[in-house]
């Protein structure tokens, strides 16, 4: 009996990871043509904490990996592309890996004093961690390029540039979406399992 239950949770898991594996595919296309600026608001973080919640820090990483690598074949990267492909590559598939990870790390600490809290603590850190590791890989590839950007719209300071010209409204925007309907999600889907068992 402890077996099947085992194996139920195990196919109840695979499959929540293809649907919202699906899901962060087509928010990402979705995603790629609401633009503020010369970047898209990434939807795709949503699913990502979803998996955090539902499935755990593996299929969190899953998601954000799946997430880099649409990202790149989207064309919502070609910008960076042209200046050093393997500086994009690297910085666009760390960026949903890690946060992917880090926000599933956040939920499986905190969900022991609270799911609640444990959602929005990963639905923060998933926007923070994939904005942060966007800017660093601005830094280590693609600085002297966004210094001449930050110039060129009359930045003095290309990291001032960096947080308020290329990632601001984006990621307040991510940010603002990712924490209110993250918990609502989660919720919601619990509390339907609840009902059918």
């Amino acid at each position: 009996m402890a077996k099947n239950k085992i194996d139920r949770e195990k196919t109840v898991k695979l499959a929540t990871a293809g649907i919202l594996t699906a899901i962060v595919a087509v928010l990402q296309f979705i995603g790629a043509s609401i633009k503020f600026g010369a970047f898209s608001v990434s939807l795709v973080l949503i699913p990502i904490v979803i998996g955090a919640a539902l499935c755990g820090k593996w299929i969190s990483t899953w998601l954000g990996f799946v997430f880099g690598v649409i990202v790149l074949f989207s064309g919502d990267a070609s910008l960076f592309l042209a200046i050093n492909p393997v500086g994009t590559v690297v910085t666009v598939i760390l960026k949903g890996a890690l946060a992917g990870l880090i926000g599933g790390i956040a939920f499986e600490i905190l969900k022991k004093v609270n799911t609640y809290l444990a959602v929005i603590v990963s639905a923060i850190l998933v926007p923070v961690t994939n904005t942060g590791i966007f800017l660093i890989g601005c830094r280590l590839f693609f600085f002297e390029t966004v210094k001449e950007w930050g110039t060129g719209l009359g930045f003095e300071n290309t990291f001032t540039y960096m947080i308020v010209g290329l990632v601001g409204v984006n990621f307040l925007l991510e940010l603002a979406i990712n924490v209110i309907l993250s918990p609502t999600v989660v919720g919601a889907i619990k509390a339907l399992g609840k009902k059918r068992i």
